[in-house]
């Protein structure tokens, strides 16, 4: 589905309950496939369904690659994977003209990011160059190769990875870039019931293609996700609720614990996030509890902590939970 598609469901209406219904489904099939994780399902179905990007800090080996590939068969969309690598050229991500002898003209070959659901694997171990070449795309969702835009298919939703234990080898994504994901999402170990029920799951060596053939079934398609998304963006946000939200993005500017504050982009991914989280459960109106609970995945990377407060070993999630609950929450 190309952005002149987009047209055809803007117009078409999807109440919330079906909002909230179609959520329920797709997460009890993740739940046949994939255990535990919540923030994980949660994030990134709020992302998805708010036209937004996520990156995830977690260690190897918790399933990134799975869940992935589960909600794109639940949801009827496609699957992309890029390795990210010290040596990965910005047209490995993108593609690039090749020349065709047949008829001595050069064509585009669309590289692996022309897909609607993309895993970008360890993003930090590839130099700013590579990470540029993801900017424009998840901000335009179209690729620009000798002047000629090419559309990605929408849905689109990166879902980029990094590992917080190697520094060897990696390089500290920008701000900009940092700036162009709507939430980050630190992913721990499961639980022990949750990982004896991994062990139990996925240890009968059963091909993966036909578990999610034959256990996991489709519950909508990209079509109706892009109507649900354009649904999602009606949910109202009554006035004191956007002067909440606003004084959580200006009040990281002066926090003493920051050097870096929020972007004014914060304050439209907690906007787009809570009316997303507001049709989830059922409502056409977004509520502070909304609000509160995708706060710190929005916020966590869009701020960086002064040298003395890293000194003293302060951590950016309790200095956010600190700061939000010393603002006063609206009553109406």
């Amino acid at each position: 589905m190309n952005l002149d598609a987009t047209a055809s469901v803007q117009s078409a209406n999807v109440d919330v309950a079906e909002i909230r219904s179609t959520f329920d489904a797709i997460t009890a099939e993740v739940a046949k496939i994939y255990v535990g994780q919540d923030e994980l399902v949660l994030g990134t179905m709020t992302a998805l369904f708010s036209g937004g990007h996520v990156l995830i800090e977690s260690v190897p080996g918790l399933g990134k690659t799975l869940f992935v590939r589960t909600l794109c068969r639940i949801l009827g969309c496609q699957f992309g994977r890029i390795q990210f690598t010290a040596d990965l050229m910005p047209s490995d991500i993108t593609g690039a003209p090749v020349y065709n002898m047949q008829n001595s003209e050069f064509q585009f070959r669309p590289g692996p990011v022309f897909t609607q659901l993309l895993l970008a694997d360890e993003i930090n171990r590839s130099p700013a160059k590579t990470h540029a070449a993801l900017l424009e795309i998840m901000q335009e969702y179209r690729v620009t190769i000798d002047g000629t835009s090419h559309q990605v298919p929408l849905p689109f939703l990166v879902l980029a990875t990094q590992n917080p234990l190697e520094s060897e080898g990696t390089y500290n994504l920008p701000e900009a870039q940092l700036d162009r994901f709507m939430f980050k999402l630190c992913v721990d170990y499961p639980s022990s019931d949750q990982e004896a029920e991994i062990l139990r799951m996925h240890s009968m060596q059963i091909n993966l293609n036909d578990r999610l053939i034959n256990d996991v079934k489709p519950i909508t398609t990209p079509e109706r996700v892009m109507a649900m998304i354009c649904s999602c963006g009606q949910v109202t946000v009554a006035d004191s609720l956007v002067e909440y939200i606003n004084r959580i993005v200006r009040t990281t500017r002066t926090w003493p614990a920051f050097h870096l504050g929020a972007s004014p982009r914060a304050g439209i991914a907690l906007m787009q996030a809570a009316r997303t989280l507001a049709a989830f459960s059922g409502r056409d109106f977004a509520i502070p509890d909304d609000v509160a609970e995708i706060t710190l995945p929005a916020m966590r990377h869009r701020v960086q902590l002064t040298a003395e407060a890293e000194v003293e070993g302060r951590d950016i999630d309790d200095e956010l939970r600190t700061m939000i609950h010393g603002i006063e929450v609206p009553r109406n």
